[in-house]
């Protein structure tokens, strides 16, 4: 679901990076009131755990791949907008670091699995709790708001690239940018995550939800880290296991290079081909002259280790301001 670089309009990457700014302020300040220096791990525990999901590839239909996001868990545990930073900055990372995303379509990325994905969950999962009675309805919450919530992401997603050959065309009246309409681009997002990518995501936000309410309910109740060794026991164990996304062979459905486009269509739109190239660091999760198993695995740990040098930065200006407000 990662929107790369020239797929879209820089006029659309604009006006949705536009549309995100007034959410991220309105997130940032939700955080500086209500998250205080012992909820501020969580934080950064769901952006990890967002970044470490999304690396783990899996085949869908068609020879492509798909990936959960995470972001249904981070806004049942921490509310909507802790989930939006959280989510954000794992696609920050990913966009600048590994090449994950797109640098100029990060708006839109962040839009649809940072904004639209973490509400829509958190408001199913709300929902259910008060028309289900007992605790099995924060079960079949997590599980549905996981389901639900990265179908919709990915329909908002499909939309943004049918709309493209419909608003920009070149002389010729050929696309510009992304090259499939609305006819190719809902089926082709929509069908695969309606039946393997949201079932994942529903099972492992039911998963984790289930796993945290039962080893540490501090986290659902009182919005705290106890057992933090724990946690960082189980990222580890993540970490290591990353290169089981590198078995997923293709490439996700509206990531293809231009050679691909190029081969399937007969041409290359030249808004794609005249676009920007920006190569992350590490991109593709790759390391020079390392091994792609091992690459996965080292990049996998630079991720969370930016991640939770990031929330050390971020808590201290926390506390920072709730020491000033105490004087």
């Amino acid at each position: 679901m990662h929107i790369p670089d020239n797929y879209l309009s820089p006029s659309t990457c604009a006006t949705f990076g536009a549309a995100m700014i007034p959410i991220w302020r309105r997130a940032s300040i939700k955080i500086k009131k209500e998250v205080t220096r012992q909820k501020m791990p969580l934080l950064g525990i769901s952006a990890a755990f967002s970044f470490l999901t999304m690396m783990f590839n899996i085949p869908l239909p068609g020879g492509t791949t798909g990936h959960a996001v995470g972001g249904a868990l981070a806004a049942i545990l921490l509310g909507p907008y802790s989930a939006v930073i959280a989510v954000t900055i794992s696609l920050v990372i990913q966009a600048l670091f590994f090449g994950d995303g797109g640098v100029l379509a990060l708006g839109v990325n962040c839009f649809n699995m940072a904004f639209i994905m973490p509400f829509t969950a958190y408001y199913i999962f709300s929902f259910i709790k008060k028309v289900i009675p007992g605790k099995k309805a924060e079960y079949i919450g997590a599980l549905a708001s996981g389901y639900i919530s990265v179908n919709v992401a990915a329909l908002f997603a499909a939309i943004e690239f049918g709309i493209q050959p419909l608003l920009f065309k070149d002389g010729n009246g050929l696309p510009l940018y992304s090259p499939y309409g609305l006819n190719v681009s809902i089926p082709a997002m929509t069908i695969p995550h309606l039946l393997v990518v949201g079932v994942l995501e529903g099972i492992i936000t039911a998963g984790v939800y289930s796993y945290v309410r039962k080893v540490s309910p501090e986290v659902i109740y009182k919005g705290s880290v106890s057992k933090i060794k724990g946690i960082f026991v189980i990222a580890l164990v993540i970490i290591l296991a990353t290169p089981l996304g590198l078995l997923a062979s293709g490439t996700a459905w509206g990531e293809w290079d231009t050679s691909e486009i190029s081969k399937t269509l007969g041409f290359t739109p030249k808004g794609m081909e005249q676009g920007v190239n920006f190569n992350a660091p590490m991109q593709g999760y790759g390391i020079s002259g390392i091994k792609e198993n091992i690459g996965y695995i080292l990049s996998a740990l630079a991720g969370v280790i930016l991640i939770v040098i990031l929330f050390k930065i971020i808590s201290k200006i926390n506390l920072r301001r709730h020491t000033k407000g105490e004087e």
